[in-house]
């Protein structure tokens, strides 16, 4: 096993938390691959996650990248640590429309309570379409 891999464990006890979040489902988001402070989750945009002009909503792009933050820093929690979001930054650039979203998210640092944690959205092309920055703060 090398150093990013999960353990069977942890990839079960982090796919169990990802379905006992009521918002991911409620908006489509899937959990995709993760490794130790990393993980990748996607959205297929759909009507009801649109604006006008079908150009997909700026709340669900940052609720997505949000909640690929979250699961990244689950990678590297212990089971009774909890965190949760102190702030984000994105900046959205380019419009994103129809397909698969996918976030990309890393952990840049995660120091003793507060973890740094960058994402990057793109389309189904692979295209980068929005970036965020985003701060974590481990609860006690």
């Amino acid at each position: 096993m090398t150093d990013d891999t999960l353990t069977p464990e942890q990839e079960r006890r982090i796919r169990e938390a990802f379905r006992a979040v009521p918002f991911a489902r409620f908006l489509g988001i899937e959990l995709g691959e993760m490794k130790r402070g990393e993980a990748k989750l996607h959205l297929e945009m759909r009507d009801e996650l649109l604006r006008n002009n079908g150009v997909a909503h700026g709340g669900v792009v940052a609720s997505l990248a949000d909640t690929a933050a979250a699961f990244a820093i689950l990678t590297l929690l212990e089971p009774h640590e909890t965190t949760t979001t102190i702030d984000l930054t994105i900046h959205y650039l380019r419009p994103l429309l129809t397909g698969r979203a996918t976030a990309n998210a890393r952990v840049v640092r995660a120091g003793r309570r507060v973890l740094v944690i960058s994402v990057e959205v793109t389309d189904e092309t692979e295209t980068l379409t929005a970036t965020a920055l985003t701060s974590f703060i481990e609860l006690a």
